[in-house]
């Protein structure tokens, strides 16, 4: 099995590929020891029994016919769990696969559970299996041995006819349109925009104070913006234990960064010491009364048994309908529909409220009775006789 290494061999696979109806696309990349990924291999498949291996480590090889193929709206692109390819697509090209499609998305909506694996539905839907024996190949050594070719091929050869049975039961169940918003969301630039600016989200769970959040935003920041710059991972510039007790304990002084716990010895007195310290000052310097705490911090927390009956609702409406529960709503989402009635979350919007969010309301507020009869969890107005175990099950 061949690797294209050459831009003219890649311009003439990708021509031929951009007649076909669509085309199965993974990548393989290696970032453990960098904050951007590095690319190491592209593989494709098309119907026509095409698949296709490219080195885009290979020496003078331009990937522009790959791009342009990647935007091509005659042929509709297939991931699976695409967000870290679709990343490094939007890194390389600068632009983002349309017309789109994400089997793990799709395979949600049409019930084959949450975050559902490629193992897993090459089992289910197309009958095979995949040897895993490349599985923790480092793909950028060369040369790749032609198990982990075969195996990297596997990746989108399966994925052929995982995309025609999921468009089928999709035409079916008339779901086509549930899928757009999770598609947007993965072809919007803002998904791959890395602004350290942002970077205290994934940080501010513990922080309970708006000082803390705003003395974790400015050290996030810097440590986002340095990993950048280094093209390391953000734990080689500082773990995040570090950025936590930072933000807590706001040392103001080499001394006192010295003394935290998750600070190694002697870090407090080098250049990046004194930068965390600048950092912590800036974050002191905010106006707190304008930090706006995270969504789970500021909710009351009173209303966790009324969490709990909308797990067990949400539970009960995808189980009759056959989608997976992360689509619908999030234990976030549950939260804010717990707290408010006119919550913004997706759960109340479109599609997911005809299917779950008018009864999310109506359970809270009184017109809705979950029972469990025959060992199922039967789902009612209060209004209506008793049914039938089985018989009006969150529809």
């Amino acid at each position: 099995m061949d690797l294209i290494t050459t831009t003219d061999a890649l311009r003439q696979i990708c021509t031929r590929l951009a007649e076909q109806p669509f085309v199965t696309v993974d990548t393989e990349f290696m970032r453990e020891t960098t904050y951007y990924p590095k690319l190491c291999l592209i593989q494709m498949a098309a119907p026509d029994g095409t698949g296709v291996l490219v080195d885009p480590l290979a020496p003078g090889i331009d990937l522009e016919p790959f791009i342009a193929l990647m935007a091509d709206e005659r042929t509709v692109k297939v991931f699976h769990s695409a967000r870290q390819d679709l990343e490094i697509i939007w890194l390389i090209g600068g632009i983002l696969p349309h017309p789109f499609f994400d089997t793990q998305v799709a395979a949600m909506v049409c019930g084959y559970g949450d975050s559902v694996s490629y193992e897993q539905l090459v089992n289910d839907v197309a009958k095979a299996k995949i040897d895993k024996s490349s599985r923790f190949t480092d793909w950028s050594r060369r040369p790749l041995s032609e198990a982990q070719l075969t195996y990297a091929l596997s990746d989108v050869t399966h994925l052929v006819k995982i995309y025609e049975v999921l468009v089928a039961e999709l035409l079916r169940t008339d779901r086509g349109a549930w899928l757009d918003e999770e598609m947007g969301v993965l072809t919007s630039p803002e998904t791959y925009r890395a602004d350290p600016a942002q970077a205290w989200r994934r940080l501010s769970g513990r922080m309970r104070k708006p000082r803390e959040i705003a003395v974790l935003m400015e050290v996030a920041a810097w440590r986002e913006s340095e990993a950048q710059t280094r093209n390391v991972p953000r734990g080689r510039v500082l773990k995040d234990e570090a950025v936590i007790d930072i933000a807590s304990a706001a040392p103001r002084s080499a001394e006192a960064l010295g003394r935290l716990r998750t600070i190694p010895a002697g870090f407090e007195r080098s250049r990046t010491g004194a930068d965390i310290v600048a950092a912590v000052e800036r974050g002191l310097a905010r106006d707190t009364s304008a930090v706006r705490m995270p969504e789970r911090v500021r909710r009351s927390g009173g209303n966790g048994a009324i969490v709990e009956l909308l797990k067990v609702l949400l539970k009960a409406v995808c189980e009759a309908e056959g989608v997976a529960p992360k689509i619908i709503a999030t234990v976030d989402d549950l939260e804010a529909v717990a707290d408010d009635d006119a919550a913004e979350v997706p759960a109340l919007q479109g599609w997911r409220r005809t299917l779950f969010g008018d009864k999310a309301l109506a359970l809270k507020q009184g017109r809705l009775a979950l029972s469990v009869e025959s060992g199922r969890i039967v789902v009612r107005p209060l209004e209506a006789e008793p049914a039938t175990a089985g018989s009006d099950t969150a529809g």
